[in-house]
C-alpha cells in the first residue's frame, strides 16, 4: 500500500470520526451536564444549516456567516430554556414531549420561511492531490472544526469559573445554590452554548449535503448513537464513542456500501451497550 493510499484512508477515516464529534457534541452536552434529552438538537442542527443559507445569501463571506450562524442557534436555545425547558428539569418524558413538539414547530416554520425545496450552499476551498488522490480541502477543515469544538468545550467546562458553576449545578444544584451560585442562570447559559454546538454543526454540514427543513432527521439518529455509547463523560465518551463508531462506519463503508456502514454502526452500539450499560465511558469519573 502507497503512502498516497495510506494518508487518503486516514484523512477519510478522519473525517468520518470528526462527523460524529460535530454531530453529536452539543447533544452530549445538553445530556451530560443537565440530564436534557433533547428531541430536537437535528432541528437546532437543521437552523445552523439554514441560518448559514441566510447569512450567504445577504453579503457575508460564508466562514463569518457559520460563526453568526452558530451564535444565532446558541440564542434560540437560550430563549427556549427559558420559556419551556426550565418548567420541566427532572420530569424526563416531560422534557422529551416537549422537545419533540418543539422540533415539529421549527420544521414547519423553515417550511413557511424558505420552502420544501432542497437548497444548498456551494462547497468553499477546493481540492489538494495527495499522489494519485485528490482531497477535498473541506474535510481537512471539517477535521480540524472537530478538534476545535472539542477544544473549546474543554476550556470553558474545566478552566473557567463558570465551568465550575456548570458542574456543581449539574450534579448539585442544591448545594451550589446554597453557596452562590445562580443555578437557573447557568442552566441557561449552558443549554445555549449546547444550541450554539448544534448550530455550528448544521452550519458545518450545509455545504456538503442538500438544505431541507427535514435534514437533521438524517443525523440525529447517529448522534444519539454517539452520546448513549460515549456515556456520562462529555468529551471523553463523545470523543471515544466517535472514534469508535465513525471508524466502524467509515470502513464497513468501504468495504460494503454506506448502508452497510450505517448497519454496522448500529450493531456495535448495541454490542458496546450490552457489555457496558452505562457506556464507555459510564466506569470513569464523571467528568468533562
Amino acid at each position: 500500500m502507497h503512502a498516497d493510499q495510506l494518508v487518503n484512508i486516514g484523512i477519510s477515516l478522519l473525517s468520518s470520526v470528526a462527523l460524529l464529534v460535530i454531530i453529536s457534541l452539543g447533544l452530549a452536552v445538553a445530556f451530560g451536564m443537565m440530564g436534557v434529552i433533547n428531541l430536537a438538537h437535528g432541528e437546532f442542527l437543521m437552523l445552523g444549516a439554514f441560518f448559514t443559507l441566510s447569512g450567504t445569501r445577504a453579503g457575508l463571506n460564508i466562514w463569518l456567516a457559520m460563526v453568526v450562524a452558530a451564535l444565532a442557534v446558541g440564542v434560540v436555545g437560550i430563549v427556549v430554556e427559558r420559556l419551556l425547558l426550565q418548567h420541566l428539569y427532572g420530569r424526563l418524558a416531560a422534557t422529551m414531549l416537549a422537545t419533540w413538539g418543539l422540533g415539529l414547530l421549527l420544521v414547519g416554520l423553515v417550511e413557511l420561511t424558505y420552502g420544501e425545496t432542497n437548497q444548498g450552499i456551494p462547497t468553499p476551498l477546493g481540492s489538494v492531490r495527495i499522489g494519485r488522490y485528490s482531497i477535498s480541502q473541506y474535510s481537512l477543515v471539517q477535521i480540524g472544526a472537530a478538534a476545535g469544538l472539542l477544544g473549546l468545550t474543554y476550556f470553558l467546562f474545566t478552566r473557567t469559573r463558570y465551568g465550575t458553576m456548570a458542574r456543581a449545578a449539574a450534579m448539585l444544584p442544591s448545594m451550589a445554590s446554597a453557596v452562590g451560585v445562580d443555578v437557573r442562570r447557568t442552566n441557561m447559559i449552558t443549554f445555549g452554548f449546547a444550541s450554539a454546538l448544534a448550530g455550528a454543526a448544521g452550519a458545518l454540514l450545509a455545504p456538503l449535503t442538500g438544505l431541507v427543513p427535514t435534514m437533521g432527521q438524517a443525523y440525529v439518529g447517529k448522534a444519539f448513537m454517539t452520546v448513549v455509547v460515549g456515556g456520562p463523560g462529555v468529551l471523553a465518551g463523545t470523543a471515544s464513542a466517535s472514534g469508535l463508531l465513525g471508524g466502524v462506519n467509515y470502513l464497513v463503508s468501504q468495504l460494503t456500501s454506506p448502508v452497510g456502514g450505517t448497519v454496522a454502526l448500529l450493531l456495535v452500539a448495541i454490542v458496546v451497550l450490552r457489555f457496558l450499560p452505562t457506556g464507555i465511558s459510564g466506569r470513569w469519573e464523571r467528568t468533562t
